[in-house]
């Protein structure tokens, strides 16, 4: 590769006066060195990038800059004009222009070149030393790096910690001077700063720990952040990335001023994921991939299971019977609404395998993942593999994307990797896997499965009730309970007498631990906290509304009595409502399905049982406790 400047690509005597005629003479400069083939092609280029965002930088500094076809190899010219032009910063004209220039597939070690410009273009020593600069050949030595002035360092006063991300919509210059600048001005205030840039180049993940410990973050950016979750909960400055470029000591200050009037609540992280990183182990890592997946479906199961459920309130079981509303519906009908909240709910209902293996192939594998991991769940739909499919083919979609990711493919390829190549090929794989490999044995398992709930009886049935409750027990809304929840809402794609009692003693179990801390301090108030005893008068409510999470402010302060006997509970339920053989068709609980239970008394019956043991354990386990000592 050829230096990126040389001194025939310098101009200290740059005689444009508009921001068009300054590229222009740069380019060609480029033009005579054959970095650049097509001069009109490539201004082109230059001018379809500044339309979108001005390139021009306080500090008297311009970066016209582009990816284009007609450039072949990475290239910089540089400028200096006395009497200054005009490429829309806000302190005025540039004096200093550089052109970057980029071909359309540059690999990661190019773009390292032109962030470090970038980044250098931020440190005044740099410029002024670009100023002082006799000749072109000197100039051209300080932008490559050879005669960089020295930095002065700066001392920390205080430590506050902040967490960035910079981009930018072509990941070239923006993204790296934003991070530059913002560097710069947090180690002015004696700020600790940890920026990820997420440019072209790709971007290096903020590690977990850093962002947990972070006081405060800034999102400066004009494309949509990554993984923007992760910050939530924090004091957070959301704004363009010229922000973090032109005024980033403005921003670190608008942060601690947010953090110090609105501080961050303790981010409340489940054990299991207490101190995650990078070196999680891969049963972790899966469960995290299955977990992304499950928490993208729930919303469709809420509300294609309430939509259900009132349908069938309405209308009655025979409603799924009914035609389709866009061929006939009559508006005084009572019939005609079920039917429509009907429909509403099973087309909320047939995006749950293909959401599901979606986000699970998204959880793996980040945005790339999303098509291969829809067109997957979509084929275990086709081939009748449901939830089961649904689960492989998102591994599946995830695991090919992530293979060819490491694939080291041909730079013009490289461009279109995300949008064309892992799309067509990852979607190819998964096809191939899905309809002639996995498919079809998927599909016998899920059958056979179905089979075996329809004929549960007996010991078989109440076994499975309490291994279901205990499941919906442990975590309170965590991992174990959501699998529980998914196996059941599962059955409902094929249902059956075995399918509907899973259903419902699932979501009767699921009520158990918010009524039973309910009921406990409503009885013995005296063994809780003022604070519990607030929560539970909150718990009848969420209990009674299917929330098994209002459980979890007493299962914090005390787990080792909480737990188990919410679970005792759980299990006592699960397993009553299986020996009742009470039923449910809605994918979801609470007081407000009751009219769609089969056996609505003997199910209440279940819950208040299950109540009643969880509460009573609790209150004799917290009454076993050793009292606290009295002052004389």
């Amino acid at each position: 590769m050829s230096e990126l400047i040389t001194a025939d690509l310098v101009d200290l005597d740059l005689a444009a006066d508009t921001k068009e005629a300054a590229a222009r003479s740069l380019a060609e400069r480029m033009l005579a060195l054959g970095r650049v083939t097509d001069l009109d092609g490539f201004l082109a280029d230059v001018a379809a990038r500044e339309a979108r965002m001005p390139t021009g930088l306080d500090g008297g500094i311009g970066i016209p800059h582009c990816r284009s076809a007609h450039v072949t190899e990475p290239t910089l010219a540089f400028g200096r004009s006395a009497a200054g032009i005009d490429f829309g910063a806000a302190d005025g004209p540039a004096d200093l222009i550089f052109l970057i220039a980029a071909p359309a597939g540059a690999d990661d070690d190019h773009l390292t070149i032109l962030s470090s410009l970038a980044r250098q273009l931020m440190r005044q020593e740099f410029t002024d030393a670009l100023r002082a600069a006799g000749s072109a050949g000197t100039a051209a030595a300080l932008i490559r790096g050879e005669e960089a002035p020295a930095v002065v360092e700066e001392v920390p006063q205080e430590v506050f910690r902040i967490v960035a991300v910079t981009s930018c919509p072509t990941g070239i210059a923006h993204t790296y001077m934003a991070a530059e600048a913002l560097t710069q001005a947090a180690e002015a205030a004696g700020v600790e700063l940890a920026v990820e840039t997420q440019g072209s180049a790709g971007f290096t993940r903020l590690d977990p720990k850093v962002i947990t410990a972070a006081d405060g973050v800034i999102l400066a950016h004009d494309v949509e952040v990554r993984d923007k979750d992760r910050f939530a909960g924090k004091p957070t400055v959301d704004v363009g990335v010229k922000a973090g470029v032109n005024r980033p000591a403005e921003l670190i200050a608008e942060v601690r001023e947010l953090a110090a009037a609105n501080p961050a609540a303790p981010t409340v992280v489940a054990p299991m994921d207490n101190g995650a990183d990078a070196d999680d182990s891969y049963a972790t890592r899966l469960r995290k991939w299955l977990m992304t997946g499950v928490s993208y479906m729930v919303p469709f199961v809420a509300a294609g299971g309430l939509l259900i459920a009132l349908a069938f309130a309405i209308g009655g079981y025979q409603i799924d019977k009914a035609p389709s509303v866009a061929e006939h519906f009559a508006w005084t009908e009572s019939a005609s609404w079920a039917a429509l909240f009907f429909q509403t709910g099973g087309a909320a209902f047939g995006f749950l395998v293909p959401v599901l293996a979606g986000y699970i192939a998204y959880g793996m594998a980040d945005r790339p993942g999303l098509v291969p991991g829809f067109v997957g769940g979509a084929i275990a739909l086709t081939v009748d593999a449901g939830f089961l499919g649904g689960l492989i083919a998102g591994l599946l979609a995830g695991g090919t994307v992530m293979a060819v990711q490491r694939l080291d493919v041909p730079a013009v390829l490289r461009g279109i990797m995300p949008v064309v190549v892992i799309p067509l090929l990852s979607s190819a794989v998964v096809g191939f896997l899905m309809f002639l490999v996995v498919g079809k044995p998927v599909a016998s398992l899920q059958k056979a499965l179905t089979d075996w709930l329809g004929g549960l009886s007996g010991a078989n049935a109440v076994g499975l009730g309490v291994i279901l409750g205990l499941m919906m027990c442990f975590d309170l809304g965590g991992p174990l309970n959501k699998c529980a929840y998914a196996f059941a809402v599962g059955g409902l794609t094929d249902p059956n007498g075995g399918s509907l009692k899973v259903m419902a003693a699932v979501m009767a179990a699921g009520m158990v631990p918010p009524l039973a801390m309910a009921l406990a301090t409503t009885l013995r108030g005296s063994l809780f906290t003022p604070a519990e005893r607030e929560n539970g008068k909150a718990a009848w409510v969420l209990g009674a509304s299917f929330i098994t999470e209002g459980a979890i402010p007493f299962a914090a302060a005390d787990p080792l009595r909480v737990i188990p006997s919410a679970m005792a509970g759980g299990a006592v339920t699960g397993a009553l409502s299986m020996t009742f053989d009470c039923t449910l068709r809605a994918p979801h609980g609470g007081a407000f399905v009751i009219p769609l239970i089969g056996a609505p008394f003997l199910y209440l019956v279940a819950i208040a049982a299950g109540t009643a043991v969880s509460a009573a354990s609790v209150i004799l386990l917290k009454s076993a406790r050793r009292p606290e000592p009295v002052a004389a």
